[in-house]
């Protein structure tokens, strides 16, 4: 089974959390910014745990100043992307990070990404989904121009909004106003959870934001009578074990509940999250789970089937993709 060549549909990613070292090393070299410390000896990304690893995220961000500069983002992620069988992908896109939540400057930056989004899918066959996220550990009051943003923007590239970053920075309830903002313009949900927070934090992000998916989830494995309702509403885990083994979420593979969330009927998918910090491909971890659960091409034609039913897309978006999931003929 090769693994790389199952097309594959793929909704937690972080956009600046996709761009390859070298790309941000370039950019740091253009522009004469030093930040040589948040490499390792073998050019990859260095962290010491998930604090560390947002502020080597912050870091590598402040190399990304222009519209310009996410027009070449998104290009080279989704060229690394799509080499891994991805033909479809939602990436989460901050506001914070494209003119500081100003709603103008926002919006040149959006229209770099989407153009970029367009050439790739003309070349590659891969479509592109902005989801608009507020960042969590900034506070509730820096999610407010952020889901404004969403709001204005809602449409064919932008189709969601999110929260992301420290998931122990305040409870679920305290961004609500954000949340609300977003869903009253027609934009579905979705946010960390669970991630790091346990079960309380995955009840509460499911009670008091009314999310349609959680990313990560798994910490909702301590409660199965919240796993139970989880898979009763239909809500879709955005699963990223891959991260979690690396940022030691869970002890390991074989520790991950992806398999218990699944034998339990929750809707589960799979993504790479931030793929090079985390040493990671959608190949990677579609070998991985073969290895560790023994999931097999119907599992995996299952979870895309999910992914694809739970995408934040259009019904014109979504047909267009299921027939680049339909198997080859041979």
């Amino acid at each position: 089974m090769s693994f790389q060549s199952i097309p594959k549909v793929e909704l937690h990613t972080h956009l600046e959390g996709c761009a390859p070292p070298a790309f941000i090393r370039g950019l740091a070299a253009e522009k004469n910014i030093d930040i040589s410390g948040i490499f390792a000896d073998d050019g990859g990304y260095a962290f010491r745990d998930f604090d560390h690893f947002l502020q080597v995220y912050e870091a590598a961000c402040t190399t990304l100043q222009t519209p310009q500069d996410f027009r070449r983002l998104t290009m080279a992620v989704l060229e690394e992307t799509a080499a891994h069988g991805v033909v479809y992908m939602e990436t989460f896109v901050s506001p914070d990070f494209c003119g500081g939540g100003d709603l103008a400057a926002w919006k040149d930056y959006l229209a770099a990404m989407k153009d970029a989004a367009d050439e790739a899918e003309a070349k590659l066959g891969i479509t592109l989904k902005g989801i608009v996220t507020g960042i969590r550990h900034f506070g509730p009051e820096a999610s407010k121009p952020a889901a404004r943003c969403a709001a204005e923007t809602f449409g064919d590239f932008i189709t969601g909004y999110g929260m992301a970053g420290g998931e122990m920075v305040g409870r679920p309830g305290d961004y609500a106003y954000s949340f609300d903002m977003a869903r009253e313009a027609g934009l579905p949900l979705t946010c960390h959870a669970g991630e790091w927070g346990g079960p309380s934090m995955v009840a509460e992000t499911l009670r008091d934001l009314k999310v349609a998916r959680v990313g990560h989830g798994i910490g909702a494995i301590e409660d199965l009578a919240l796993v139970d309702e989880i898979a009763e509403q239909g809500v879709v885990l955005e699963v990223c074990p891959g991260s979690n083994v690396v940022l030691k979420a869970v002890k390991g593979w074989t520790d991950h509940p992806i398999e218990k969330l699944r034998e339990r009927g929750v809707k589960v998918t799979v993504s790479t999250d931030d793929p090079p910090f985390f040493h990671t491909t959608m190949t990677a971890e579609y070998e991985m789970l073969h290895r560790t659960f023994g999931w097999n091409e119907e599992d995996f034609a299952t979870l895309n089937q999910t992914a694809l039913a739970a995408a934040f897309c259009d019904e014109d978006t979504r047909a267009r993709v299921a027939k680049r999931l339909e198997p080859a003929n041979d």
